[in-house]
């Protein structure tokens, strides 16, 4: 049996290109939130969400993903509020940022990890086209307040990289993740 340690539906959707028959039990691990590398932080709390299901489900390979934005050094999350959303996404306007993915595969008892980094360039935002887009409510529970598959694919320069990456979760390296670990998705 293979679960997915994420209710998020955009990762939901992206395993189904490799894994047609799998389950979902979303994770209630708590994050780490510190001063690790970007890559090291988004693998751990990868681990976390893997190893929490794992822990519940001991037989079944467990999948968890976890991703961030980071723009000069400095980790972007999900936004607290409307007002977080609109000053992250000012931040980003005209530059240039990397969605870093920490990917976890639990199973056997063993754990294995990844990452995937995919760079995506913003153009010019206004503080109103800004405010228009995170009234939409979209934003909210974006790490890094946009959707690159919803209402920001507008503001979206260009991106070098894996574009399921950007949304979620990279699906070539997770098949590549999977075959490395001996698990046919």
């Amino acid at each position: 049996m293979i679960i997915l340690a994420s209710g998020s539906p955009r990762r939901h959707e992206l395993l189904k290109k490799l894994c047609p028959n799998f389950k979902i039990q979303a994770s209630d691990a708590i994050e780490v939130q510190n001063n690790l590398e970007p890559k090291i932080l988004a693998i751990e709390n990868a681990k976390l969400k893997a190893q929490d299901i794992f822990n519940k489900n001991p037989g079944a390979i467990v999948i968890g993903a976890d991703t961030i934005v980071v723009l000069n050094g400095k980790i972007f999350g999900k936004p607290k509020n409307l007002a977080d959303a609109e000053k992250m996404l000012a931040q980003l306007a005209n530059n240039r940022h990397e969605v870093i993915t920490g990917l976890a595969i639990c199973a056997g008892g063993k754990i294995f990890t990844d990452c995937d980094v995919t760079e995506v360039y913003f153009g010019e935002m206004t503080a109103e086209e800004i405010k228009k887009y995170v009234a939409t409510g979209e934003p909210l529970d974006k790490s890094g307040s946009y959707a690159l598959q919803g209402g920001a694919t507008k503001f979206i320069e260009k991106i070098h990289g894996d574009w399921s990456n950007v949304v979620g979760l990279p699906v070539y390296r997770l098949k590549k993740l999977a075959q490395a670990a001996g698990i046919e998705l």
